[in-house]
């Protein structure tokens, strides 16, 4: 591929990750006989088209609407003669969004996408797979990567969700106020979800998804000056926003994994916690919820000088808080933890001990590198190494297995 060609593909590929969703969800407003598979499609086919027309007569200079123009001809070309169809972006320009006229406070048209595809009759996880697929305009490919799925799976689950979407009459729009208000809980839930797994998934060394972390920092930012947003929307942006502070102190400079204790703190985002300080303040006054805990823990953990000078005790007051606000065995998991860093070791032993009864948490990674962290710390280097053995076989992580062999090499020698 010449130099040419890799210029054309970036531009296709920056067009695609930007517009994909809104160009699906237009073809879908632009006509009720055209359905979510036809408008992929002819998405899909613009794209092509794009790619192979300018490698040979150059990008245009609105590549955007280059392609908008496409899609739409191909949507006239698909439905009956005659019928009548709705504007599809008409301005010479395209540098806004024709949309029908509505009260709705929403002006920003991915935030738009993210409450349609928040519809209470899709699943948690369709609810996440489709907001990246079309909100995110992430390729089935990187779906699959993110969430740990096979291609396949991503694709038959998109495949159940278009059937729902086209049996049920269910549109990429967005619902009216009232319902708006109600999807507010599921919104914060999918753009929580995103974030995870976006943070996840960048303990590798191949790919780092810090992008996906600020999609949802952008849809949340969206959501607040929208003035739909709440209490608990601020709360989740600072906790998403002190997180987000520790990227770079995350990786050594080899790309191996460093946990909080051998990080080097000098590496964090200052303005980032300054950031996130103003909007868990802004969160203050009303009904706390899980993201207020988890955003209350996340501060204690950026204003500590050092691991040792962390104030576990508040950590584990606050992580008790969240268990009964939120009860569930990981989070029980990080109580525990907090717990034994804040001095109460017979107490965190007991609860990770009962922890490891519930098969699926026995075979859960991070439970096992706890508890051999735990007992290496303790100086149970037997328990410890059968621990990190177990860890070692329950992770698809390379990042992570090289983590825990270098703690086992480290007992070794």
């Amino acid at each position: 591929m010449n130099e040419t060609d890799q210029e054309v593909q970036k531009q296709v590929n920056r067009l695609y990750k930007s517009h994909y969703g809104k160009m699906v969800s237009s073809l879908l407003y632009f006509s009720q006989s055209i359905d979510i598979e036809s408008a992929e499609d002819i998405v899909q086919d613009a794209f092509t088209s794009a790619l192979s027309y300018w490698q040979s007569d150059g990008i245009p200079a609105n590549a955007a609407g280059w392609i908008f123009r496409v899609c739409r001809n191909k949507a006239l070309n698909k439905i009956k003669q005659g019928e009548k169809v709705r504007g599809f972006f008409e301005d010479e320009d395209f540098s806004s969004i024709e949309s029908r006229a509505t009260e709705s406070p929403i002006d920003d048209y991915q935030l738009k996408l993210l409450f349609a595809c928040a519809h209470p009759d899709f699943s948690p996880k369709v609810q996440v797979v489709i907001t990246l697929k079309y909100v995110a305009n992430l390729k089935v490919e990187a779906i699959a990567r993110i969430l740990g799925m096979s291609i396949d799976g991503v694709d038959k689950l998109l495949l159940r969700a278009r059937q729902k979407i086209r049996e049920e009459k269910i549109l990429f729009t967005e619902p009216d106020l009232l319902f708006m208000k109600y999807r507010i809980p599921i919104v914060h839930k999918i753009i929580y979800l995103i974030f995870n797994e976006g943070y996840k998934s960048s303990w590798g060394k191949e790919i780092i998804r810090e992008e996906l972390c600020e999609d949802a920092l952008l849809m949340n930012k969206a959501l607040l000056e929208s003035g739909l947003g709440n209490k608990d929307t601020a709360a989740l942006h600072a906790m998403m926003l002190f997180n987000a502070a520790r990227f770079k102190a995350r990786f050594g400079k080899d790309g191996e994994l460093l946990d909080l204790e051998e990080q080097d703190r000098a590496l964090w985002n200052r303005e980032l916690i300054l950031y996130g300080s103003k909007f868990l303040a802004q969160s203050q006054g009303g009904t706390i919820s899980s993201y207020h805990y988890e955003a209350s823990i996340a501060y204690v953990h950026c204003m500590a000088k050092s691991f040792h000078l962390t104030d576990w005790e508040s950590i584990s007051r606050l992580y008790k808080q969240l268990l009964e606000n939120n009860p569930n065995p990981f989070v029980e998991m990080n109580y525990a933890i907090a717990l034994y860093y804040a001095g109460h070791i017979q107490k965190a032993l007991d609860i990770l001990q009962q922890l490891q009864q519930k098969p699926f948490l026995n075979h859960y990674y991070l439970l096992n590198a706890a508890l051999g962290k735990i007992n290496l710390h303790e100086g149970n280097f037997e328990k410890a190494k059968a621990f990190f053995l177990k860890t070692l076989m329950q992770t698809d992580s390379q990042v992570e297995k090289d983590y825990v062999q270098k703690l086992i090499n480290r007992m070794d020698s």
